[in-house]
């Protein structure tokens, strides 16, 4: 069956769904993190009154709460051009001295994933945030020599989820600031569950967003990922983004009433009855799961410990007493504390 220009064009608007359709533009737009949107209005408002670049940004917190977003504004508020790129992305010192000489007098330069940047190329990276210059070594040994090349005046934004792994050198040459995002409270989310429904059209209830609210562990990203779940069970159900349908549709997914997915409760789980409920090493827990270290510390834990289910004690990782309750509603098999 063909499908209509209409069908095709509302497909096309969907295209890159998280990131691009439902990324606000404005300010207004960005609801949550009240002090960061403050600290960044000051400083854009005096860079423009002096007519200067802003100054370099970092930004670090849990995946998903909105450090791309808020260099997508910045930029936007600038009027000038953002250029993208990812620390792991960038191998050689030639590959930062393209990206850089590239760039526009104003434009901002957004490196995701900062703390996975060669140390190497760290080094380079230095002059360039403080001086506006470009040292690049040619040759070896007793023939090398030093070319420098000027940059034109740019705006440096980087972003991280392991704010340890930047280097103290690296931190400190972010003069606009360093800023840490937080986990957003329901009715923060509640609001951009609403907006994103409204972009894409979905009839949703107020108890069918607050739903989504209650389980999208506090972060913009997966809200906006389970009302598109949502969406695709409403359609092919034939039946309105009811509460009991989100309830359907997310249950079928494994994210449960807290919003705990299969592997949040793998964690608890093992923790509890492999363990006695902890304390257990990290390292020893992942090996436990086959799963990565790197995954359990950055996804499941913030969350985790945010909803009081898991403490990280100097000896390892232990399950509180809500985690043992929370398990013994769904069939845990020890006997609660």
């Amino acid at each position: 069956m063909s499908r209509t220009s209409k069908e095709t064009s509302e497909e096309d608007k969907d295209t890159g769904f998280l990131d691009q359709a439902l990324r606000p533009t404005r300010w207004q737009e960005y609801v949550g993190q009240e002090n960061i949107k403050e600290n960044l209005t000051i400083l854009l408002a005096a860079a423009r009154e002096r007519n200067h670049p802003p100054e370099h940004l970092l930004f670090y917190g849990p995946p998903g709460l909105g450090k791309t977003t808020l260099a997508y504004l910045v930029a936007g508020e600038t009027g000038k051009q953002i250029k993208v790129t990812s620390g792991p992305a960038i191998e050689k010192v030639g590959d930062l001295a393209s990206v850089l000489t590239n760039l526009s007098p104003g434009d901002v330069l957004f490196i995701d994933e900062i703390h996975r940047l060669n140390k190497n190329i760290e080094e380079v990276l230095y002059p360039a945030m403080e001086s506006g210059s470009l040292n690049i070594i040619l040759g070896k040994g007793p023939s090398a020599r030093t070319i420098q090349l000027e940059l034109p005046p740019f705006t440096l934004i980087a972003a991280t989820t392991r704010i340890a792994l930047v280097s103290a050198p690296l931190r400190s040459r972010f003069s606009g600031g360093v800023f840490r995002l937080e986990f957003y409270t329901e009715k923060e989310i509640e609001e951009i569950v609403r907006r994103s429904a409204k972009i894409l059209g979905i009839d949703a209830t107020h108890e069918s967003i607050n739903e989504i609210a209650k389980r999208s562990r506090f972060t913009p990203r997966t809200a906006n990922y389970l009302l598109k779940r949502c969406r695709d069970f409403a359609q092919v159900k034939r039946r309105q983004l009811s509460k009991e349908l989100v309830s359907e549709a997310l249950t079928l997914l494994g994210v449960d009433e807290m919003g705990l997915a299969a592997s949040d409760r793998k964690i608890l789980e093992a923790i509890i009855e492999k363990f006695n409920g902890g304390p257990v090493g990290l390292g020893t827990l992942a090996a436990t799961l086959s799963e990565d270290e790197a995954t359990i510390e950055e996804y499941n834990e913030p969350y985790l410990m945010q909803i009081g289910f898991i403490d990280r004690t100097p000896r390892g990782r232990a399950a509180t007493e809500r985690a043992y309750k929370h398990l013994g509603t769904r069939g845990a098999r020890k006997t609660l504390l």
